[in-house]
């Protein structure tokens, strides 16, 4: 490993990667993760200066205060000193007490996605809130009292999207979302769910195409070998097949119009005239997107009470 190469925080490489995907013209339009990086208030404040809105999940004791809470400033004691800022009196409870607040009345059952066996349902309840802790303060007190020398100590508010399915005791599942205020509770909720997506993708990439087989002890070797196995994946999603198909259907020429796809998408650079592209590379054939429409489709969605 080269020497230059130290550690980097799990959420500074998300960042990087986020980055990294926009420097290639592919800026996220929704970054979705799992608790061990939604708990992370570096990488939504990272998110949040990039203007990229997320939809993260969240542990059950993250603290949050409800959304019509507000700081109030004490009485200033004598005429010395500096004047006393605003600040919430009340300690914020968790996502998880807030949840519990809001009774089992506040949940909606919401079917997202048709299954293998059935719709996939369970019930729901998005509430918006205004995240808390000493991680989401300082940056905003900072920003605030630089630009304008005092902070009025008003946190911003956010979306908290609650899962409570049928016969469990207490909520589940919990995610915060920047989204705006008039998204649709169902927006939120196929965007909670398409995490599946990501963990089929990486099963996909660990047991069809041998992302944990490398053996080697080469930091040249491990980049050739996760280079090949990405490429590989990505080249089984543009002809809209799998690891372990049967598909045979592709000809010489459409297996190289999609390779061709796949470089014009990773080097910016025209496979024909060697030139730098100036827009996103064309498609011929369906895409990961074309083939996953149908899970955000809204006929797909029902609510009941």
């Amino acid at each position: 490993m080269p020497s230059e190469v130290t550690h980097r925080e799990k959420w500074r490489l998300a960042l990087d990667m986020v980055d990294e995907s926009a420097d290639w013209g592919m800026r996220p339009p929704v970054v979705v993760a799992d608790a061990a990086y939604g708990t992370n208030a570096h990488l939504r404040a990272g998110l949040t200066d990039r203007g990229i809105d997320y939809v993260l999940a969240v542990r059950a004791d993250v603290s949050a205060h409800p959304f019509d809470a507000r700081p109030v400033a004490p009485e200033r004691k004598g005429p010395v000193g500096c004047w006393p800022q605003p600040r919430y009196r009340l300690s914020a409870p968790s996502v998880a007490a807030l949840a519990a607040d809001l009774g089992q009345q506040a949940f909606t059952t919401v079917a997202w996605r048709q299954g293998s066996r059935g719709q996939l349902r369970s019930r729901f309840a998005a509430v918006r809130v205004r995240p808390a802790g000493n991680a989401v303060e300082r940056p905003i007190r900072a920003a605030a009292s630089a630009e304008q020398g005092w902070w009025d100590g008003v946190l911003p508010d956010c979306w908290l999207l609650v899962e409570w399915p049928e016969g469990a005791e207490a909520p589940t599942d919990y995610w915060r979302s920047s989204l705006p205020a008039d998204t649709p509770i169902t927006a939120l909720i196929r965007l909670a769910k398409v995490r599946r997506r990501i963990e089929h993708d990486y099963r996909e990439l660990k047991h069809g195409l041998g992302l944990d087989h490398f053996e080697g002890r080469s930091w040249p070797g491990w980049h050739h070998h996760i280079t090949l196995v990405t490429a590989a994946h990505a080249f089984l999603n543009r002809t809209a097949t799998g690891p372990k198909s049967t598909h045979t259907g592709l000809t010489l020429y459409q297996t190289l119009d999609a390779l061709q796809d796949i470089l014009r998408c990773w080097t910016r650079i025209c496979t024909t005239c060697h030139q730098p592209l100036s827009s996103r590379p064309r498609t011929t054939s369906r895409s990961r997107t074309d083939l996953t429409e149908s899970y955000y489709e809204p006929h797909s969605e029902t609510i009941s009470k």
